[in-house]
């Protein structure tokens, strides 16, 4: 027999509000003036202008509901949540897919809000996690600002397709096309430069070594003007996709002035630069007492993989879809990390020995994650890399020798191993394979 955690009491005096784009169903539900187990509903409709959402406000507080609670409809639900928060109204929001309905009942958005109210009185489903108001300005920045740079990449991507159409193989040259390089040579196409031995020399520092490649790939021969004047387009855009995400970027470090500390902190992790650093913060927040557990962190970005058993046998199950923008964020530094020699670098090359690629990023993304929710716990914590030889130290050398002996007979060898050195470990004593 083992002690578990009781289901929370519920709230005597709740509301349930199902949301559209013009107009809400809120449904109050309070204890009956008989007093028991009975309960008075009301359901009345408002705007989602200022004025009607403070007159649902207003009504709340006369009913005195404790909270309230609503589904996660599209963007519609802001309004709604953050004028009833400034006026003092508990809020939940509930992941649609977790608000199910009764199988057979009629869907209307009066039963919706009944079954909404009937949820959070009954504390059935936990809300989801809504961010400070600062963090959640910040957070609008950094999401703005990974949107122009997806924006910004595919207008790059856009050009290199033209110059396919062209017949100019100028990115099997070049690595970025985009680089002072071939920025330069791109430029002076346009201003009407077709010969390729001109344009090769416009090559700079490293590229300079590959002008004889450079010459076979700038052959101008079916580059027309309409070529030219889609490619000059193409580069102003990405230009001024350049000056935008640097003007955002300059918001965002005065918005992460009071963040300074675990911006820094966040910066010690491999893979997470000062903008990786800025983006988790304005994802996850610097209060980590809302994750009482590194686990409970990771299971809200969708890195843990959940676990689904059934009549004794264990079922893994994908970890699902979380928030796109941490994910995002948590994949773009795993991916750097993973090239590093440091521990979370050797981590991920011990793990694709056994696992595909993309899985064992997921772990190294749910290790910085892990690490994040320490470093933020903290102000005094630092992150101490164990080093990229660690798993080399603690390996013993009789596990080695098994490991390396294990392989040769796979690849159809006879292995016997002898101790160089007498009085070796017993372990490693000659043994026939």
């Amino acid at each position: 027999m083992e002690d578990v955690e009781d289901e929370p009491l519920f709230a005597e005096r709740v509301a349930g509000i199902d949301i559209g784009k013009a107009m809400v169903m809120a449904t109050i539900r309070v204890p009956a003036r008989a007093g028991g187990s009975r309960r008075r509903q009301e359901t009345r409709q408002f705007g989602t202008t200022r004025r009607d959402l403070l007159a649902l406000a207003a009504w709340l507080r006369e009913w005195q509901v404790e909270r309230a609670g609503m589904e996660a409809t599209s963007d519609y639900w802001k309004p709604v949540l953050f004028t009833l928060e400034r006026e003092g109204t508990e809020c939940l929001l509930y992941q649609a897919s977790r608000v199910k309905a009764l199988p057979g009942r009629p869907k209307t958005d009066k039963l919706d809000s009944a079954w909404l109210a009937r949820l959070t009185g009954r504390g059935a489903l936990q809300g989801s996690f809504i961010p400070p108001e600062d963090i959640r300005v910040l957070r609008a920045h950094t999401r703005y600002r990974r949107h122009l740079v997806q924006a910004r990449t595919a207008e790059k991507q856009r050009a290199e397709k033209l110059l396919e159409d062209a017949h100019l193989k100028l990115s099997s040259v070049l690595t970025d096309i985009h680089g002072a390089s071939g920025r330069a040579m791109l430029e002076a196409i346009i201003a009407g430069e077709r010969d390729p031995a001109a344009l090769a020399q416009l090559a700079r520092k490293r590229a300079r070594a590959k002008i004889p490649q450079l010459r076979e790939a700038l052959d101008c021969a079916f580059f027309t003007s309409h070529h030219a004047w889609l490619l000059k387009m193409m580069l102003a855009r990405t230009d001024q996709y350049t000056a935008e995400i640097d003007q955002l970027t300059a918001r965002i470090t005065d918005l992460c002035e009071p963040y300074e500390r675990q911006v820094a902190q966040l910066s010690t992790i491999p893979g997470v630069s000062e903008r990786t650093a800025q983006d988790l913060i304005a994802e996850i927040g610097v209060d980590m007492s809302r994750f009482p557990t590194p686990a409970h962190l990771a299971s809200w970005a969708r890195q843990a993989p959940g676990v689904s058993e059934s009549a004794g046998h264990r079922k893994n199950k994908g970890a699902g879809k979380g928030n796109p923008y941490s994910g995002g964020t948590l994949g773009e530094a795993a991916a750097a990390a993973a090239r590093t020699q440091t521990f979370l670098g050797a981590r991920y090359r011990r793990l694709i020995r056994h696992m595909p690629k993309l899985k064992a990023q997921r772990a190294i993304m749910r290790a910085i994650l892990v690490i994040t929710w320490h470093l933020l716990s903290d102000p005094d914590a630092v992150y101490n890399d164990l080093g990229h030889d660690y798993y080399d130290r603690r390996d013993d050398d009789h596990r080695k020798a098994r490991s390396h002996a294990r392989a040769l007979e796979r690849l159809g060898y006879k292995v016997t191993i002898e101790p160089l050195h007498p009085g070796h470990d017993e372990a490693t004593q000659p043994r026939a394979s």
